[in-house]
């Protein structure tokens, strides 16, 4: 089986989500080698849990994987910017890069709202790279919520 490309394998999560009922976002931690450490999609009804969102399961996943609270020089790949409880999350877990797929004017804590890293209490800033394949990660959340709205 083909490895493969860690946004590839988030949106694979993100579809995954969607097809169990959940907002489709999907994450994946790359360890300092860039190999997979974790991936996750979103799982917040399935648990039952407001937090359960992809970027905290994959990151708990890695931080378990690895033993330790933090995973310094560890990227996180996500297809959605993410929110600002998933933002100060990133920070305390000291990621190294953060790699994101859709912008998210409403709810992002990155580039748009509260703009965590920005902020000067924010302990550690990720180098952040967004909108890769923004109009793929885009079209999928589209989707989901027109398909509720009918």
């Amino acid at each position: 089986m083909a490895k493969l490309p860690p946004m590839d394998l988030a949106l694979e999560q993100a579809r995954a989500a969607a097809m169990r009922g959940e907002v489709p976002v999907g994450a994946v931690v790359l360890g300092p080698d860039s190999a997979v450490l974790a991936s996750a999609g979103n799982q917040t009804e399935a648990l039952r849990d407001a937090s359960a969102h992809a970027e905290l399961l994959a990151l708990r996943e890695a931080a378990r994987l690895l033993d330790t609270p933090r995973l310094v020089g560890c990227d996180l790949v996500v297809t959605l910017e993410p929110c600002p409880m998933c933002a100060q999350a990133i920070s305390l877990f000291r990621i190294r890069r953060l790699i994101f797929g859709a912008y998210d004017p409403k709810g992002g804590g990155v580039e748009h709202g509260a703009r965590v890293f920005d902020a000067p209490s924010c302990s550690h800033r990720p180098e952040v790279v967004g909108g890769v394949r923004e109009s793929e990660a885009g079209a999928l959340l589209r989707s989901f919520f027109a398909a509720r709205r009918l």
